[in-house]
């Protein structure tokens, strides 16, 4: 690991310097861990090796671990091994939060969510399992007579939520200002989307205010870290 330049790409990212710190003591954690029982570097390591670290992680521990490592391989241009990192801490985060229901979206028709949820669909999660290929969401909107559409829209808003803060109200938001995937979010950069959605609030009278500079570029870079799961 190339300590100074990582530490460089942090603070340009724009992170402070107590948690330059702790990321960068999180890698040298895993860097320590690979010497010991691997004798190779953080730089040479596989899948594999990640998976089998996870295991000898206290549970708690986890979510950072992972974070840190999927910063470090975007910073390193390994792509696979970021998106492992970044699946792994999703995962393990998903375990941990109460699931979300689709009848808590703003927007949705409670007979379409009433038709989903006799079908066992009743939250994000259960959406997302069930939506995943233009296929499945074929199949789903044949067994319950809900609009393939009305499907493929929930799988969209079920996929915003899987980014933090983002629910009924933000998903929604985002989904009406064109903004209708993680990866459609991921192209944004923080300043002209809020503009954006300052002007869309104003100009539609959308029930809400548009998300504070903090918040968006919180949502862009966790949506640039989150690993695509739905085929579109």
């Amino acid at each position: 690991m190339d300590e100074t330049v990582y530490r460089q790409f942090l603070k340009k990212s724009g992170k402070k310097a107590h948690v330059v710190d702790g990321l960068v003591d999180e890698v040298r954690a895993f860097q320590t861990y690979l010497t010991d029982q691997r004798r190779i570097d953080v730089d040479t390591t596989s899948e594999g090796d990640i998976r089998d670290h996870v295991d000898t992680l206290p549970p708690a521990e986890v979510k950072e671990r992972m974070r840190s490592l999927a910063l470090y391989y975007r910073f390193a241009g390994n792509v696979p091994l970021a998106r492992l990192a970044s699946d792994i801490r999703e995962r393990k985060i998903a375990g941990t939060r109460q699931a979300f229901k689709l009848r808590e979206f703003r927007g949705v028709s409670p007979e379409d969510i009433a038709r989903l949820e006799a079908s066992g669909i009743v939250t994000v999660e259960d959406m997302l399992a069930a939506g995943t290929t233009p296929e499945t969401r074929l199949r789903l909107a044949e067994e319950t007579g809900v609009p393939v559409q009305t499907v493929l829209e929930l799988v969209k808003l079920s996929d915003l939520s899987r980014l933090g803060g983002v629910k009924g109200v933000r998903a929604r938001l985002y989904y009406d200002a064109g903004l209708e995937t993680p990866a459609k979010l991921a192209q944004c950069e923080p300043e002209p989307l809020r503009k954006m959605l300052v002007e869309f609030v104003a100009r539609t009278g959308f029930d809400g205010i548009a998300p504070l500079p903090k918040e968006l570029r919180n949502t862009i870079a966790a949506a640039r870290q989150l690993p695509e799961i739905v085929q579109y």
